[in-house]
């Protein structure tokens, strides 16, 4: 059996935009995020006690500048500097000035085999004050769980995931070969903190919230159908996780899934498994495919539909 990772969750993202009025009423008007503190060049955004879970910076250029995973203390953060610069990636300390800003206790920078930025942390500070979201929702599935989900593309998974499963101790829940490859992995019984999806080109795909209610996500689409192209992917069912979601296209061009009811598994004794039968059980119609790649999507779709297949009604375990 593989051994445990260190990291627990998927922490934070920092986002870098020229558009950072743009990303605020993103946030907040459509996805329900606070803003816990702002100032002229960053928008830090809360989805729980948290400070901070999204971090958005003026700067040049739309892009995610860095994924935040957190590990349990500074020992852990240790072994794992140590594990990462004896297989020959480049570890730096994180300054006590960068760890004010991510308002961690301590924290170390490497990057992955594309040059992804990847910061380890440990002790997240806690807001003063409960988490009030910025519209009606019934807020964020997070805790243990982290802030949700990450999927990078990749031109090659050949060249990434060794780096991820053999030093990050990421472990395979399940993957897919159609209409494109993807490969999903967990930390903890959220069905996956992390994917990549092979689609020729080097990038973040999209990050995943998930809410504590099904009508969250529902009201959500609606005010998203109010702006033309915000939707990047049309509500629709995972085979594999069973969330039900719509994505969102960000400020950034990156794309936000907004979704509910996503599965949660056994860490210790889960098998993995190939998806073969598509990726959605229904909807998710991609707007990102080539025509090609989005009627291979429908016809897995339709041909699930015919087949029966369905998932639980309601999928959601004990955190």
């Amino acid at each position: 059996m593989q051994a445990r990772s260190p990291l627990l969750s998927l922490g934070y993202v920092g986002v870098t935009t020229t558009q950072l009025d743009e990303w605020a009423s993103f946030a907040t008007d459509l996805l329900g995020m606070q803003i816990g503190a702002r100032d002229a060049r960053v928008l830090a955004l809360r989805t729980d006690g948290r400070s901070q879970r999204l971090f958005v910076e003026s700067g040049e250029g739309e892009r995610v500048q860095v994924m935040g995973w957190e590990v349990a203390d500074g020992d852990a953060l240790a072994g794992l500097a140590t594990r990462l610069s004896d297989a020959g990636h480049e570890v730096t300390p994180g300054s006590a000035e960068l760890a004010e800003q991510r308002r961690v206790a301590g924290l170390a920078v490497a990057h992955d085999p594309v040059g992804n930025r990847l910061e380890f942390f440990h002790d997240a500070a806690d807001a003063a004050e409960p988490f009030a979201p910025s519209r009606a929702i019934s807020g964020f599935r997070t805790g243990p769980l982290g802030l949700g989900h990450a999927v990078l593309t990749v031109r090659s998974v050949d060249a990434i995931l060794p780096f991820y499963t053999d030093l990050l101790g990421f472990r395979l829940s399940d993957y897919a070969l159609r209409p494109f490859g993807a490969y999903f992995f967990h930390l903890n019984s959220r069905h996956h903190s992390f994917a990549v999806v092979e689609t020729g080109e080097d990038g973040f795909h999209h990050l995943m919230v998930e809410l504590n209610s099904l009508d969250d996500v529902g009201q959500a689409y609606d005010l998203a159908q109010l702006e033309d192209g915000r939707v990047g992917v049309t509500l629709g069912r995972h085979s594999n996780d069973f969330m039900t979601s719509f994505y969102a296209r960000s400020p950034s061009g990156f794309m936000i899934e907004y979704g509910w009811g996503g599965r949660s598994i056994d860490p210790e004794n889960w098998e993995p498994f190939e998806c073969d039968y598509g990726p959605s059980l229904w909807g998710h119609e991609r707007s990102w495919l080539d025509n090609a790649k989005r009627a291979e999507a429908r016809k897995l779709r339709l041909d699930a539909a015919a087949q029966g297949r369905r998932a639980p009604d309601f999928v959601r375990g004990n955190d």
